[in-house]
Formats: C-alpha cells, sequence, structure tokens
C-alpha cells in the first residue's frame, strides 16, 4: 500500500495522545471517588462485565486512527485494465475435441469456458477468436462487442471436424491479428515494423487436446513469433490420456486414443513468458478460464481506497455509539 500524501500519516499520533487522556481522566475520577453505601444497587448498575467499559472506547479510537489513514489518501496495488489491451483466443476443433472424457465434450466443455472466461475479461479489451484444425481461420476479429464473440463461439461446432492439428499455424494467425489489432493496421509489414510497440498490449489464450499432425510451421516455431512479437502465450491442454473418439473411419468403425500433448504446451508457454494449465475435466478447465479473465488485459496499477477507508471508520463509530448506549449503566 502507499499514500498521496504520506507525511499526514503522523496525524496518527493523535491516537496513543487520546490514550494518554483517557488515562489521566480515569485516575482523576479515581481520585475524587465518593463512598456508596448501598452496595447491592451499585452491583447492579456496574453489572458483572467490566471489560465493556472499554469496548466503545477502543472502537472509537480505532476509527480515529482508520480517519487519519484516510486523510492520507490510501492506495491499493491492483490489477486494472489495460489501455488497447488485446486477448486472442485459440481454440482446437478437430476431430478429438468430440471425445466425452471431459463432459459433455471437450469442445462443449472449452465453450462453457470460454463463456466464463468474456464475463470476468474487463469489457474494454478486445478479444478476438481463431479456430484451428488442420487449418486456422478467424473465427471473430478483435473486439469489444461479446455478443457478437458469443454468437461466433457457438458457430464453431461448423468448422471441420476432422482436419488434423495445426498448432504452429494456428499460432502465426493468432500473433499476426494480435499485432494488427495493436497497430491498427492490416498491412503485416506495417505490423512487423511495429513490433516493438505492441509488447505487453497483446496475449494469446490457446487451447489444445492433441498433437500436431499437420501444418507448416512446428509448434515452437510458432511460439517463436509469439516470443519475437513479445506476446506471452497462455495454452491449457484439455483431455485426459485415456481419451477416445469413436465413429466410422475409411467405412470401418473404429476407436481412436485421442491423449493431449501437455509437454508441447507447456513448452510454448515457457517459450513465450506465458503460462500453462492442465485441464483433465470441465471443473479444472472452468478455474483456469477463470482465473485467466481475471488477470488477462490487466496491469498492476494503484486504487485509491480511501473511501473504504471513511466507510470503516463509519463503521467503528456507529458501533462504538451503538454499545455505548446498550451497555451505559442505568440507576434502578
Amino acid at each position: 500500500m502507499s499514500f498521496g500524501h504520506p507525511l499526514l500519516l503522523l496525524t496518527l499520533l493523535v491516537v496513543p495522545a487520546a490514550i494518554l487522556a483517557l488515562r489521566l481522566a480515569e485516575r482523576r475520577r479515581m481520585r475524587y471517588a465518593v463512598k456508596y453505601t448501598n452496595l447491592e444497587v451499585l452491583a447492579a448498575v456496574a453489572g458483572g462485565h467490566p471489560w465493556r467499559r472499554y469496548v466503545p472506547a477502543g472502537l472509537a479510537l480505532l476509527a480515529l486512527a482508520t480517519l487519519c489513514v484516510a486523510f492520507a489518501r490510501p492506495h491499493a496495488t491492483s490489477l486494472v485494465p489495460k489501455e488497447r489491451a488485446t486477448v486472442i483466443l485459440v481454440l482446437d476443433v478437430s476431430g478429438s475435441m468430440q471425445s466425452s472424457d471431459v463432459r459433455p465434450t471437450r469442445l462443449g466443455a472449452a465453450q462453457q469456458a470460454v463463456r466464463s472466461f468474456l464475463d470476468r475479461v474487463p469489457p474494454q479489451v478486445r478479444i478476438g477468436l481463431v479456430a484451428f484444425s488442420g487449418d486456422a481461420e478467424v473465427a471473430a476479429p478483435p473486439t469489444t462487442d461479446r455478443e457478437l464473440l458469443r454468437q461466433s463461439l457457438d458457430g464453431i461446432g461448423t468448422f471441420p471436424a476432422f482436419g488434423g492439428t495445426a498448432i504452429g499455424d494456428a499460432l502465426a494467425v493468432a500473433v499476426d491479428l494480435a499485432r494488427q489489432a495493436v497497430t491498427g493496421s492490416a498491412s503485416l509489414a506495417a505490423v512487423s515494423a511495429a513490433a516493438p510497440d505492441t509488447k505487453g498490449l497483446a496475449s494469446i489464450l490457446f487451447l489444445s487436446d492433441g498433437h500436431q499432425t499437420r501444418g507448416a510451421l512446428e509448434p515452437l516455431q510458432g511460439a517463436a513469433r509469439a516470443k519475437t512479437a513479445g506476446i506471452p502465450v497462455y495454452t491449457v491442454s484439455l483431455g485426459t490420456p485415456g481419451g477416445v473418439v469413436r465413429g466410422e473411419f475409411d467405412g470401418i468403425q473404429r476407436t481412436i486414443p485421442v491423449p493431449p500433448d501437455p509437454a508441447t504446451l507447456r513448452a510454448i508457454a515457457e517459450t513465450t513468458g506465458g503460462k500453462f494449465y492442465e485441464a483433465q475435466n470441465a471443473g479444472s478447465l472452468h478455474s483456469a478460464y477463470s482465473k485467466l479473465g481475471s488477470s488477462l488485459g490487466r496491469a498492476p496499477g494503484k486504487t485509491e481506497v480511501t473511501y473504504a477507508f471513511l466507510a470503516g471508520a463509519a463503521g467503528l463509530l456507529v458501533a462504538a455509539g451503538f454499545l455505548s448506549a446498550l451497555w451505559s449503566p442505568r440507576l434502578p
């Protein structure tokens, strides 16, 4: 925590001064104490909880200290939305995503997790969507229109399901899309020239469930492009080692194992400075996307919390007054 006017913290000295004043006043009352002969009445007035005398005063002193801190304009460090931030969601839609080892299917669970992500990410952050199997396609350009993104997300089930998995090519498409969004240029030459200015403004959230089987670029070649552009890639490996898909292939009913490839996705994240997540069920996938939705598109910043301290001080004063009235001794 930091303070806009740290010298005003010296006002906290009034707290020990107030404590000293209370102690002196109590001693003064003891010096002038008088005898009271009716002990039964005295006991009824005093009650059996002598500590109650100090609770309201303690709350009032705490409220005073809170007000003093508020005068210094406290600021808390938190994640605040970044201006011009762009997040590119990359989603594997290959045939292996129809495996039901993650309920309802890998693709269905991924769509639900992305919807949760859209609810958590700051509204001013632009989000794009890339879907890929053997080829990568832009399903939605970077936009702040969440409804358009949800419609595009619902429509990715119509993409070709059995065309392989081109992880490297999908990364390259996502990198180009992010750089174009940040620089505001559709020209690849202009995008390449402006690469240093895009650092820290874009990130990629990449989900896949299988090994690379197609594509011109290898996964780490795509990761190298993201690293050069200064774009971290956050990867999610979806599925269990025992995942399978069943269907007719070349006229024959077959069961094909479709284990995920966490090693490759971990390497992509480490190469680009992102973070790797492994999800073997819908719950862990949802948790990963929720965490990322609360962090991507944000950067550490200072948020003033003066009003929180003022509200706390007011609450403490109300509590002190209420307890003082409740516990005040009353003559029978």
